[in-house]
């Protein structure tokens, strides 16, 4: 088991957070399964309920877990690629979506949506999670 080193100069929330990101890199919290309470964090790895909740933020804001009030935390299901084409003239951007654009398209806190500018004059826009990007 990892363990947080009170004495690293990294802070003890985001030592959380590489631990839990690399159970979840690593299949030990696969998609789908259910987070250890904010009480177990923190009674496990000797931290305060304030630093689990600020290293789950984090987590969420990395899409990696879903946090709905009155359920358990979750690992996020990592949803299948795919291929966009991009072809010479055409211009990618990267933005924030609105509330209403996050809802609609059921993307993550925290999760860009990228426009692509289609050289004959159409755009396309795109969860960043779901989607490679490939030079045609």
């Amino acid at each position: 088991m990892v363990v947080i080193d009170r004495d690293a100069d990294r802070p003890l929330h985001k030592q959380l957070v590489d631990i839990l990101r690399g159970q979840i890199d690593a299949g030990v919290l696969p998609p789908g399964s259910v987070l250890p309470s904010e009480i177990y964090l923190a009674q496990t790895h000797g931290l305060s309920k304030t630093a689990v909740r600020r290293a789950l933020e984090l987590l969420l804001n990395e899409g990696l877990i879903i946090k709905t009030k009155g359920k358990p935390t979750r690992v996020r299901e990592r949803p299948q690629r795919k291929v966009v084409l991009l072809e010479p003239g055409d211009e990618v951007n990267a933005r924030m979506p609105t509330e209403a654009e996050r809802r609609s398209w059921g993307m993550s806190v925290g999760e860009p949506l990228l426009e692509v500018s289609r050289r004959r004059g159409t755009v396309d826009f795109f969860p960043a999670g779901t989607i490679t990007l490939r030079a045609s």
